[in-house]
């Protein structure tokens, strides 16, 4: 039973539009769901992942117009680290980059740069056996797109404080401040980095939490793993696209273990996902309410 890396990573935008603008058109992914914040429905909960909007390539994010912009610190998810096929991919999306006023900058292998609210990511050249994880976007070749998630580096002060829990939970370390959760189809990285001196604060451009992949059938166990790690996990809640449970692990980033399913195409076709406002069926009663106050999103891949 092993955790098959990374299933989504949730950030925080103050502005739905700029941030599909930059997701579905700077960086080619597809917005492959449009709904609302579950624990919040007034907000949008916006998706981007690959063409099939599989887990491991998924980056979500909840609207809250008039945010502050957040700042990383210790107990947060500070970048999020992509997997790209060759140099070739990342000489194509430093010009790129350059090409749309996002300064970037070249660490031997890799490509650092931040999204519009300050949000950081990489691109690294990795070779794994694991499926790439790609979107059809017309303007990025697919042998050149982002390949899914390969990692996500958080800011701890004390990170052997949570290798018992780590543990528990089937990553195996690999060195130092870096665990691998590897499943039998994918794996991702969990990377620990002494954190900066100024306190986090969640907001615009912030990590709200990353999520790990379990096979349905194997959910409630991954829940008592949690406990017996010394984790206090929340109960088995449905989020119609997946079920979730969450807790803190002890460096203080919000872990979630989500179900590998049922999918996004539960609730409308794959050639058209992301085109409307999706609303879980315990939502729709609120359609009338909800949709009139969120601000009209256009999808660049769309129009």
């Amino acid at each position: 039973m092993k955790l098959d890396g990374i299933h989504h990573i949730t950030a925080i935008t103050e502005n739905a539009q700029r941030n599909v603008d930059f997701y579905a058109g700077v960086l080619g992914l597809r917005l492959v769901k449009k709904t609302v914040n579950q624990d919040n429905p007034t907000v949008y909960h916006l998706f981007f992942a690959d063409e099939d909007g599989d887990p491991g390539s998924d980056l979500t994010f909840f609207e809250y117009p008039g945010a502050a912009p957040g700042r990383a610190g210790a107990g947060m998810v500070h970048r999020i680290v992509w997997r790209v096929a060759s140099t070739d991919a990342l000489d194509f999306w430093e010009t790129r980059l350059a090409t749309n006023d996002v300064a970037s900058r070249r660490e031997g292998e890799s490509l650092h740069f931040s999204d519009p609210e300050g949000l950081d990511h990489e691109l690294t050249v990795v070779s794994v056996e694991d499926a790439p994880l790609i979107a059809d976007s017309p303007e990025v070749p697919s042998e050149l797109a982002l390949q899914g998630f390969h990692a996500v580096r958080a800011y701890s002060a004390a990170p052997e404080a949570s290798s018992g829990l780590l543990e528990a939970l089937e990553f195996e370390r690999v060195e130092g401040g870096t665990w691998e959760a590897r499943g039998p189809s994918r794996g991702g990285l969990y990377i620990y980095d002494e954190p900066p001196g100024e306190r986090g604060l969640q907001g615009a451009g912030s990590v709200h939490h990353v999520a790990w992949a379990s096979e349905i059938e194997e959910h409630l166990q991954w829940r008592e793993k949690a406990i017996a790690g010394g984790a206090q996990p929340t109960p088995e809640i449905d989020r119609f696209y997946f079920k979730s449970i969450y807790f803190r692990e002890p460096s203080g980033v919000l872990f979630e273990i989500a179900t590998k399913g049922p999918g996004f195409t539960v609730d409308e076709p794959l050639e058209s996902l992301g085109e409307k406002l999706s609303l879980p069926p315990d939502f729709e009663h609120l359609r009338e309410e909800v949709e009139p106050n969120l601000r009209p999103v256009v999808n660049p891949r769309a129009s």
